[in-house]
């Protein structure tokens, strides 16, 4: 996929790609930190047909929505000669006991035997977080292990 990526003076940089059915989706970045995502019209990609705001939570959520799922998928495409490994997606909520606390304070891989091999926060994938690492409200952890051991890290991150 080739992202272009465009200077708009005074305004920010504009970086975005065409579709297969020729419009182009992208993001503008402005100068003082607004970011917004724009689909272009598909009779003529420099204008614009929608625009929305977005914060940069929200910017991050909707990178963590589109990201993790395609690096779930590599890994299970990896994994997919290896009987009894699976991946999964896991989000930390702000209600979870770990929202704020390190990896190493979960016990995960000791309790579970499960690995957390990456941690999604605001579209920057973390790869092979270290017991350090501090979760915070909507990242999203991809974890694998057995069926069993993916139950029982779900049960850590929502009840601790």
């Amino acid at each position: 996929m080739n992202v272009e990526v465009t200077p708009l003076p005074g305004i920010g940089v504009r970086k975005d790609f065409a579709l297969g059915n020729g419009r182009r989706v992208g993001v503008v970045t402005h100068r003082d930190g607004k970011i917004e995502l724009i689909v272009s019209k598909s009779d003529d990609p420099d204008a614009c047909l929608a625009s929305l705001p977005l914060t940069a939570d929200e910017a991050g959520a909707l990178a963590n929505l589109l990201g993790a799922p395609q690096l779930v998928a590599q890994l299970r495409e990896e994994h997919r000669e290896v009987p009894g490994i699976n991946t999964k997606q896991m989000p930390i909520k702000s209600a979870s006991p770990y929202n704020g606390r390190t990896l190493g304070d979960t016990g995960m891989r000791t309790r579970t035997g499960v690995s957390v091999v990456a941690v999604m926060r605001a579209g920057q994938v973390h790869p092979s977080p270290s017991p350090d690492f501090t979760f915070t409200a909507g990242d999203v952890l991809v974890v694998v292990g057995t069926a069993e051991g993916l139950e029982s890290a779900v049960k850590i991150l929502h009840h601790g």
